[in-house]
């Protein structure tokens, strides 16, 4: 991989952002709900094209999401004022082709390879694989040298490949090649994300999610089209695309244009943390509602894999410290309110409050996924 710059610095400072109505708590929730569903959609959509639509030409369908990106942010930076930030940032030709390139390069591997799977593997196999991305993002992070995991991180991560390696060998749809380009799929996205995360580690260094679109989207596209030229196009049958139809292309682009802008959104405006707990949610929503959809059979081995893996990804997002700190929380709780303490609400006990009912949302996470997964599977 290409050695990588980071952003350069301007001297000019941004003008503030206007005054908003909405609280900035309002506009994370409103961000977190729409990355959820336009990701969820997304994956259906492509599943749905792909698959029963009978349009098997993955890296195509890529293409068409990024030709669309770059179409509508060369659109808006043209007729509004949303990408106007570009112009503070001073890219040069060394930076474009040493850190834009190569993201771009990570991104098409992440997208064609991520797409080429839905040939071979269920919806829900294929989140129950995705679960093993906190691994190959920390040991991306280690090899870059912007992590240095600790012991208790790595026991945890393994577990989590335990997890997925028994969801694996419980999968009654097991493929080697699907496994392989999802698991090439995940190595992408983790050089991607790592990448971004070394570029914009710098002071002052920040890149406005369209702003970011409107430089990797064209590069993204060029990337899928060559390959598309070579691969797919040779054999490509125009009832293929008539018998999917325009409008539903259509839908799926918009789909796709927001997923990426809320993803950007959601990952400079919360924490890692946030955004890692809102994908566990939105993987199990997705794993519960494609059975029903596609009437995917799950083995009880895939159930008590995924629960592990789920399970640890939890631990590993908030530490060892909020189980004991809950189990404690509850009982000053229920002690204060056997007292008729007036202070119950005070703010240093509303502290364990959060801690009681982030324990409560651990325990509700992983039972609910067990309960949909068993119940479908009983029937």
């Amino acid at each position: 991989m290409a050695a990588y710059e980071r952003l350069p610095t301007s001297e000019k400072t941004p003008p503030p952002p206007p005054p908003s109505r909405i609280g900035p708590k309002v506009q994370v929730a409103l961000y977190m709900i729409a990355w959820t569903v336009s990701s969820n959609s997304t994956i259906l959509f492509n599943k749905w094209i792909i698959d029963n639509s009978g349009f098997r030409y993955p890296i195509l369908l890529t293409f068409w999401h990024l030709l669309f990106a770059a179409i509508v942010t060369q659109i808006l930076a043209r007729t509004t004022t949303l990408l106007d930030s570009r112009h503070d940032l001073p890219i040069s030709r060394r930076f474009y082709l040493r850190t834009i390139l190569p993201i771009g390069l990570a991104s098409s591997g992440s997208l064609v390879l991520g797409n080429f799977v839905y040939l071979f593997l269920s919806v829900s196999f294929i989140q129950m694989l995705k679960a093993s991305a906190p691994g190959i993002v920390l040991l991306a992070s280690w090899l870059w040298g912007l992590a240095s995991p600790s012991c208790g991180q790595i026991v945890n991560i393994l577990c989590i490949m335990v997890g997925v390696a028994m969801a694996s060998a419980g999968a009654l749809d097991f493929s080697w090649v699907g496994v392989l380009f999802q698991a090439g799929s995940l190595v992408f996205e983790a050089v991607r994300v790592v990448m971004i995360q070394a570029m914009l580690s710098g002071r002052d260094m920040a890149m406005d999610p369209l702003v970011g679109l409107y430089y990797y989207a064209p590069v993204c596209a060029a990337m899928n089209l060559a390959i598309a030229c070579v691969v797919e196009l040779p054999h490509f049958e125009i009832q293929d695309l008539e018998r999917v139809g325009w409008p539903l292309l259509l839908l799926s682009g918009v789909v796709a244009f927001m997923l990426s802008f809320t993803s950007m959104t959601l990952i400079g405006r919360t924490s890692g943390l946030v955004t890692n707990l809102t994908g566990i949610f939105k993987n199990i929503l997705l794993v519960a509602f494609s059975t029903v959809v596609w009437h995917t059979p799950l083995s009880t081995l895939q159930v008590v894999g995924y629960s592990i893996s789920t399970s640890s990804i939890l631990y590993y997002a908030f530490g060892g410290d909020v189980g004991s700190g809950g189990y404690e929380a509850a009982k000053n709780w229920w002690a204060a309110a056997g007292t008729g303490d007036r202070f119950l609400f005070s703010p240093e006990k509303n502290r364990l409050h959060l801690k009681v009912c982030m324990g409560v949302v651990m325990g509700l996470f992983g039972l609910s996924s067990l309960y949909l997964f068993t119940s479908y599977h009983r029937e």
